[in-house]
């Protein structure tokens, strides 16, 4: 399945059905009274939540999405039909925005939840309503409302335990590969990865947590160099930042490079756990560094291999760790109202 993570689809509900202007009309009843119903409510555009989608790669495709109309009433004060809502699956973490206002409609983050984006017009009340003791026969009706109509941007942004950060060739895509049964392009050439992949890591003991590798990250991405902020977006809804240096680097001053562009992006994302894997320990004799590692931050240090497996045990451990700890935090503060 190809990926997107991000749409722009235009919208329009149906419009309410009309009111009835209608009087009753029987035998032996020659002057009954006014007895229109009401019309019925326009169709909304709703976005509705699946977990097993992971991409809203389909909505480019349905640029152009219409709800029906809500039936006008009729006589005996019958009451039309509703207009049928227009139901959108969407993957958990898809955002809504309206593109002109760039206002936020919403978010879905669990299955089945439903978001309206286009409210249907409300039905025009019938002439029933409208009697009176001055006006016994009202010869009107109310017309029903039309629907909303709007321009709608979907942005999608990963729901994962762990998120993977790094620059180019930090060796992301070939943990994700080792760590789960997902299977990234894996390749010695920067931006490899041009989507972002998702894989479940499983213990034998039945605990999984899901992981995401983000394409690579370059200097200035927050400024919207290389792939820019096309998927920075999906750190956010991350529990955990896993940060990939490579061995063969300047460990020191690519983990601080890395801290900068999501400073610069969005401060409030190093807050979340920070763990940090110093990847393709393979590289280095003996499967260690030659220098002494001083980072401004405590932050838990694993040096690693994919390739040869050494360490992974470790950092699978950790990172688990890491994320019970960020939901226990994260439970306290709902029980807290914070």
């Amino acid at each position: 399945m190809r990926f997107a993570d991000y749409a722009k689809i235009y919208v329009t509900a149906g419009k309410g059905g009309d009111g009835s202007a209608h009087f009753r009309r029987e035998k032996y009843i020659p002057r009954g009274g006014p007895d229109g119903g009401d019309g019925g409510k326009g169709g909304s555009i709703v976005l509705k939540g699946n977990p097993q989608l992971n991409t809203i790669l389909d909505l480019r495709y349905k640029k152009f999405i219409k709800a029906k109309p809500g039936e006008n009433g009729a006589g005996n004060k019958k009451t039309g039909a509703g207009g049928e809502d227009i139901i959108l699956s969407v993957p958990l973490g898809t955002v809504a925005y309206d593109a002109e206002s760039r206002e936020r409609l919403g978010e879905i983050t669990e299955q089945d939840q439903e978001l309206v984006i286009a409210e249907g017009g409300r039905g025009g009340l019938g002439n029933w309503h409208f009697r009176s003791s001055t006006n016994q026969t009202p010869q009107f009706a109310q017309e029903g409302k039309p629907g909303e109509e709007r321009v709608v941007e979907l942005e999608l942004k990963l729901i994962a335990d762990v998120g993977l950060v790094g620059f180019p060739n930090a060796g992301k895509s070939t943990l994700l590969s080792a760590l789960s049964e997902a299977k990234p392009k894996i390749g010695d050439y920067p931006f490899t990865t041009l989507e972002p992949n998702l894989g479940v890591v499983k213990f034998s003991d039945y605990r999984s947590f899901v992981m995401a590798d983000i394409p690579g990250i370059i200097e200035e991405a927050h400024q919207g160099k290389g792939l820019g902020i096309q998927f920075l977006r999906h750190i956010e809804r991350n529990n955990v930042l896993l940060f990939m240096v490579a061995a063969d680097t300047d460990i020191e001053y690519e983990y601080q490079a890395l801290i900068n562009e999501l400073k610069a992006y969005r401060s409030d994302l190093l807050e979340k756990p920070r763990i940090l894997a110093i990847t393709k320990m393979d590289l280095k004799q003996g499967f260690k560094l030659e220098e002494e590692l001083h980072f401004e931050d405590e932050i838990p240090v694993i040096p690693i291999s994919s390739a040869t497996g050494h360490g992974v045990d470790e950092l699978r451990e950790t990172l688990w760790a890491a994320i019970q700890d960020a939901k226990q935090i994260e439970d306290n503060q709902d029980s807290t109202g914070a």
